[in-house]
């Protein structure tokens, strides 16, 4: 089960941090990633971040803003949101899986957060 948790209003340029919390010991099992979802449009990559956090991969549109962690002994991943732009502005989801660390197919993950919302004003 995985919870996240840390969204809100930020004006542009500003910083977040979005956590998502995962239950059971599994977690170090699996690729933790980021995905958001704007209004209207369809799910998208953010970040994905290997078992052992030593390895991560970014969207060009993030990459260079956003930072992806991981911290297993809390079981918990994290998604740093610097430079935040309005276009940022979506409800951002963690996932998890035993998936390649370059999967960015939604439908390649099989476990999901219930989301958080982020809205970046400009």
């Amino acid at each position: 089960q995985l919870q996240a948790s840390g969204g809100g209003l930020v004006q542009a340029g500003g910083s977040l941090r979005v956590s998502c919390a995962a239950s059971g010991r599994a977690f170090i099992s699996y690729t933790m990633a980021w995905f958001r979802q704007a209004p209207g449009k369809e799910r998208e990559f953010v970040a994905s971040i290997s078992r052992s956090g030593s390895t991560t991969y970014y969207a060009d549109s993030v990459k260079g803003r956003f930072t992806i962690s991981r911290d297993n002994a809390k079981n918990t991943a994290y998604l740093q949101m610097n430079s935040l732009k309005f276009e940022d502005t979506a409800v951002y989801y963690c996932a998890a899986g035993a998936v390649s660390l370059v999967a960015t197919t939604p439908a390649t993950y099989p476990y999901w957060g219930q989301g958080t919302q982020l809205t970046v004003s400009s």
